[in-house]
C-alpha cells in the first residue's frame, strides 16, 4: 500500500493503518485528493476539497468544544461594498478574488458580517496551517499563568534538556517565541531540501518526539536575540515545551484553557505527527466563527468572564512588534505578525488568517485557498481589505456634520 497519509509538507505522516484506509477510500470517492506529495504541489481542486476534510486525510486529535456555546449576537450589517485607496473593493468580488471559502467580521463581539463560499458553510472546518502558531503562544502564556512555565527568560533547555549541546544551548524561551534564536534554518518551502522539507519527514525513535531529534541538529550562526528569522521548526518546539511543561497535550490544554470556557461551538481537530504528536506550527481545523472567537479571545486580552486565562499582559506584549522583520510599519510579536497602528495578525499559507485590532475592537477571519502559498498580490489585496473595513468604521464613528 501507499503511503497515502504523508503530508510532506504538514509533517504528517500516516501512523495507523485505518488512517491510511481512510484515505485511500477519500482519494479514490474524490478522483484524485491528494495524499503523498507536498501541499504547495496539489492541484487547486485537490486543495479545495482537502483543505476542509484534513482530519480524513491523516491522523488527528480533537480540541473538544464544550456545552456552554458564546452566543453572538447581529450587529449593523456591513455593506455591500467599501471605499478604498484605490476606489472600491465589492464582498463578493474579494472573496472570489480571494477564494475565500469563510469570512467572518466581528465588531465588538457582534456579528457585521458572516459569509461563506465553496459549498462551504458554517459548521465546516477549514485548515489554518500557520494559523495555528498563534493559539500555540497563547498557551505559552497560559502555561506562565498556571505556574508551568516560570519566565519567558528561562533557557529553553531547562524544559526540553534533550536540546542541550545543540544550537539552542543559550536561547530563551522569549526568543524562541520570537523567532530570534540565531539557530541556523531554511524555511523555503519550494527547495525540497530545506530544513521545513527535511525535518517533516523525520521519523519517531525510541519514544523522541521527532521534532527534538531534528531540531537538536541544528547549529547556530548568530547571537540569541540579534537576528529575527521565520521558523516553522521553532513553533513546533514551542508545542513540545508547552506538553512537557503542562504534562497535557496541545489539543487537550487548548479545549481546557480556551476551547471550552470561551465557548467555541464546535471540536476541532490537530493534526499530529510520526509521533503522535500536535504539529505546533501548523495545523489546527475548526470553523471560521471559531477562528474569528480567538481573535475576539486575544483582542479581550485573554479574558474570561473576570479571570485572565493568560498573564494581564500577555496579548499587550505579543501583538506588539518584538522583533524588526524588515517590513516598514510592521514586525513579529509572540507567533503573531505586528503592525504600527496597533493591530496583529496571524497568517497562514494559502490565504488563512485573523486580524484583530483592538483600537476598532475589530476582528476579521477568514479561509480560503489561494492559487499558490504566498502571493503578494493576495497578501496585499487582503491587507486593503483590512484597511478598508478599519477606514469603515471610523467613518461610522466619526461624528455627523
Amino acid at each position: 500500500m501507499r503511503n497515502f497519509g504523508r503530508l510532506a509538507l504538514l509533517g504528517v505522516a500516516c501512523i495507523s493503518l485505518t488512517a491510511c484506509e481512510q484515505v485511500q477510500k477519500v482519494a479514490a470517492d474524490a478522483a484524485g485528493l491528494p495524499t503523498d506529495e507536498n501541499v504547495l504541489f496539489w492541484t487547486q481542486d485537490q486543495r479545495d476539497n482537502a483543505f476542509r476534510q484534513m482530519d480524513v486525510l491523516t491522523t488527528t486529535r480533537t480540541i473538544e468544544a464544550g456545552d456552554a456555546i458564546r452566543k453572538l449576537e447581529a450587529g449593523e450589517p456591513m455593506p455591500d461594498s467599501l471605499k478604498t485607496d484605490g476606489g472600491e473593493i465589492d464582498i463578493d468580488g474579494y472573496m472570489a478574488s480571494q477564494r475565500l471559502a469563510g469570512l467572518v467580521i466581528l465588531q465588538d463581539g457582534k456579528i457585521r458580517l458572516e459569509e461563506y463560499r465553496m459549498d462551504f458553510g458554517p459548521d465546516d472546518r477549514w485548515t489554518s496551517f500557520s494559523v495555528a502558531k498563534s493559539l500555540v503562544s497563547s498557551l505559552v502564556g497560559a502555561a506562565i499563568k498556571d505556574g508551568f512555565i516560570k519566565s519567558l527568560d528561562d533557557p529553553l533547555t531547562d524544559y526540553i534538556p534533550e536540546l542541550k549541546g545543540s544550537g539552542y544551548d543559550g536561547v530563551t524561551v522569549k526568543q524562541l517565541l520570537t523567532m530570534t534564536s540565531g539557530v541556523k534554518w531554511n524555511e523555503d518551502y519550494a527547495d525540497k531540501d530545506s530544513d521545513v522539507a527535511r525535518f517533516n519527514t523525520t521519523k519517531s525513535k525510541d519514544g523522541v518526539d521527532p521534532v527534538i531529534l531534528y531540531m537538536k541538529t541544528l547549529v547556530n550562526e548568530a547571537e540569541p536575540g540579534t537576528r529575527w528569522q521565520y521558523n516553522t521548526g521553532e513553533t513546533n518546539l514551542i508545542g513540545v515545551l508547552v506538553a512537557k511543561a503542562t504534562g497535557k497535550s496541545l489539543s487537550e490544554y487548548l479545549s481546557e484553557k480556551i476551547w471550552q470556557p470561551y465557548g467555541m461551538a464546535k471540536d476541532a481537530v490537530w493534526i499530529l505527527n510520526d509521533g503522535g504528536k500536535e504539529i505546533g506550527g501548523c495545523c489546527i481545523s475548526a470553523t471560521t466563527r471559531d477562528f474569528a472567537l480567538f481573535g475576539q479571545f486575544a483582542m479581550n486580552g485573554g479574558k474570561i468572564g473576570d479571570n485572565y486565562v493568560v498573564p494581564e499582559d500577555w496579548f499587550a506584549q505579543a501583538g506588539t512588534k518584538q522583533a524588526e522583520i524588515g517590513q516598514p510599519g510592521a514586525g513579529y510579536g509572540y507567533q503573531w505578525w505586528t503592525f504600527d497602528d496597533g493591530s496583529f495578525a496571524a497568517q497562514g499559507i494559502f490565504g488563512q488568517g485573523i486580524f484583530v485590532d483592538p483600537k476598532r475592537k475589530l476582528v476579521i477571519a477568514g479561509n480560503g485557498n489561494w492559487p499558490s502559498a504566498t502571493p503578494d498580490e493576495k497578501k496585499i489585496e487582503r491587507d486593503a481589505f483590512y484597511r478598508a473595513v478599519q477606514a469603515y468604521l471610523d467613518s461610522e464613528a466619526a461624528p455627523a456634520d
